[in-house]
C-alpha cells in the first residue's frame, strides 16, 4: 500500500509538471530564457504533444506501454503525437550499463565474459520492460541480450491498481469509456504485462511461433531462437536478427525489399496461428515487426504479449474477421450480437445497414484512400447508437490489424489488409481441415469469399 501511495504522490507531481511545461511554453516565457540566456542555440518550441510523451516516460513503464499503442494507431490519435511517441517503442532513456551487467551475471550464474566474446555498451533498443544490447557468444555466433528493467513489478503493480480505479470511475462517468470496455481493456493490460516480465515465458513462445511456421511449411516469416541454457525470468538471450522497422518506408525502398509481398506474408502467417491454433502475436507495434533483406524474409520480435483463445473463441473471432472479407455485414451483426457486443432489443436491419455504412469504406478501397479522420466520427457514431462494446480479445485481434494496416498504409498502399483473399486462403486447404475447425459454422462465409473472389478473378480476366 505505500508503494501505491508513493506512485500516486509521483504521478500527481509529473502531471503538475506537465501542467507547468504548458503553461510556460505557451504563455511565452520559456522563448524569453532562451533569447536572454541561449541565443546562440535555436528556439525548439515545447509542443504539447513531446510534454505528454515526456511525462509518459517519467511515469514509467506501465504507462510508456500506453505510449506505443498512441505510437502505432495513428488511425486512432492525432499524427503529431502518434510521431511523437514513436520513441517509444524502443528510444526510451536507458537504465545504467554497470547495472545491466550485473543483472546478466547475477541471472546468467557467471561472469559475463565467459558467456559473450564481446558486448555492445550501447543498446539496439531501450523500451517499456527491457533493454537491448548486441553481443557475440565464444563460440562466434551474434546474439541479442534482452535485460529487464530493474526494480520493474513492484512499479507496475501499482500503476495498475490506480489504472483500475480510474477505469472505474470513467465508466461511471462516461459512456464512450463504458463502450471502449476500459475496465476490460485494463484487465487484460494486466495479464499481458505480468506474462511479458517472465522472459521464460517468452522464449517458450519464440520456439512455438517457429514450430507453427515449420508446420505450415512457411520459411520467409520467423521468430528469433533463443539460446537454449541462456534464458532466465529477467534475461534473454536470442539471435539476432538484421533488418529494419516495418514503418520504415524509405529504407525498405533503398533496400529494395518488395515490402507489399512480405507485408501480406506476415499478416498471412499471423492470420494462419490465429484462426488455425489460437496463438497469436499480441503486440506487433512497427519495433517488433522487421523487413529482413538478407532473408528476405519478415521477422517477429517481443512475443512477451501473446493471444490465445479457446476453440469458441477461435470461431467467433474468425466468424467476426471473415464477416468484413465477405462482405456479410448481416453475419457481422449476428456474431457481434452473440458475443452481447451490442445492447439487447436494437433493430436487426437498422444495425446491418449501419454497419455497411461505416465498414464498407474500409473493405473496399485502396488504403490509399482511406481517410480515418472522416471515417472515425460515423463509426464513434453506429457504436454510441448500438452500444458496441467488444470484449477483451476482439480488442487485441482488432489492434494489430490496425498495426498491420498502418505498414500497409506507408508501404503497399493498394493493399487492403480487411479484404485481401490471399491473406485467407489458407481456410481452402487441408491443413485447415485438420486444425479442428467446424466448418458447418464457418461454411457460409467461406462460400461467400470464395464465389466474390472467383468472379473477381473472372473480371480481371476478361479485362
Amino acid at each position: 500500500m505505500f508503494r501505491v501511495i508513493g506512485r500516486a504522490f509521483k504521478i500527481a507531481l509529473l502531471l503538475a509538471w506537465m501542467f507547468w511545461a504548458w503553461v510556460y511554453s505557451k504563455t511565452g516565457v520559456r522563448r524569453l530564457v532562451w533569447w536572454a540566456f541561449r541565443r546562440r542555440e535555436r528556439y525548439e518550441p515545447l509542443h504539447n504533444e513531446r510534454i505528454v510523451r515526456l511525462t509518459f516516460e517519467a511515469m514509467g513503464p506501465t504507462f510508456i506501454k500506453l505510449g506505443q499503442v498512441v505510437a502505432s494507431s495513428p488511425g486512432l490519435f492525432p499524427k503529431r503525437y502518434s510521431d511523437e511517441f514513436q520513441r517509444c517503442l524502443d528510444r526510451v532513456k536507458p537504465f545504467p550499463l554497470e547495472t545491466l551487467k550485473a543483472t546478466v551475471a547475477e541471472e546468467l550464474g557467471r561472469p559475463i565474459s565467459e558467456v559473450f566474446s564481446s558486448f555492445d555498451d550501447e543498446p539496439l533498443g531501450s523500451a517499456s520492460v527491457a533493454q537491448v544490447h548486441a553481443a557475440t557468444l565464444v563460440d562466434g555466433a551474434e546474439v541479442v541480450v534482452k535485460v529487464q528493467r530493474p526494480g520493474i513489478r513492484p512499479v507496475v503493480d501499482a500503476d495498475l491498481w490506480w489504472m483500475r480505479r480510474g477505469a472505474w470511475v470513467t465508466e461511471k462517468l462516461f459512456k464512450g469509456a463504458r463502450l471502449a470496455n476500459m475496465s476490460g481493456v485494463i484487465e487484460d493490460f494486466n495479464r499481458t504485462i505480468h506474462e511479458e516480465l517472465d522472459f521464460c515465458k517468452e522464449a517458450s513462445n519464440l520456439r512455438e511461433f517457429n514450430g507453427l511456421m515449420e508446420k505450415y511449411g512457411i520459411d520467409d516469416v520467423k521468430a528469433p531462437r533463443p539460446c537454449e541454457g541462456l534464458v532466465t525470468r529477467r534475461v534473454l538471450v536470442m539471435e539476432r536478427f538484421r533488418g529494419l522497422k516495418a514503418d520504415d518506408a524509405e529504407g525498405i525502398a533503398a533496400a529494395g525489399i518488395d515490402a507489399e509481398t512480405y507485408l501480406r506474408h506476415g499478416l498471412r502467417a499471423w492470420l494462419m496461428t490465429m484462426m488455425l491454433d489460437g496463438f497469436f502475436h499480441g503486440d506487433a507495434h512497427a519495433g517488433n515487426l522487421m523487413m529482413l533483406p538478407d532473408g528476405p524474409a519478415v521477422g517477429l520480435l517481443d512475443f512477451g504479449i501473446i493471444g490465445r483463445f479457446t476453440n469458441e473463441q477461435r470461431h467467433q473471432v474468425m466468424r467476426y474477421v471473415l464477416a468484413f472479407t465477405a462482405r456479410d455485414y448481416a453475419a457481422l451483426a449476428e456474431v457481434m450480437t452473440e458475443i452481447g457486443a451490442v445492447k439487447s432489443g436494437c433493430d436487426r436491419e437498422e444495425l446491418v445497414a449501419d454497419l455497411e455504412k461505416v465498414y464498407a469504406p474500409l473493405v473496399e478501397k485502396n488504403l490509399a484512400d482511406i481517410k480515418y479522420e472522416e471515417l472515425l466520427p460515423d463509426i464513434t457514431k453506429v457504436a454510441y447508437r448500438y452500444g458496441i462494446t467488444l470484449p477483451s480479445e476482439f480488442l487485441l485481434i482488432l489492434k494489430q490489424l490496425l498495426f498491420f494496416d498502418r505498414y500497409a498504409k506507408l508501404n503497399a498502399p493498394n493493399l487492403n489488409v480487411f479484404s485481401d483473399f490471399y491473406l485467407v486462403d489458407f481456410l481452402f486447404t487441408p491443413l485447415a481441415m485438420r486444425s479442428g475447425l467446424d466448418f458447418n459454422v464457418l461454411a457460409p462465409l467461406l462460400k461467400k469469399i470464395q464465389a466474390r473472389f472467383a468472379e473477381q478473378a473472372g473480371n480481371t480476366q476478361s479485362a
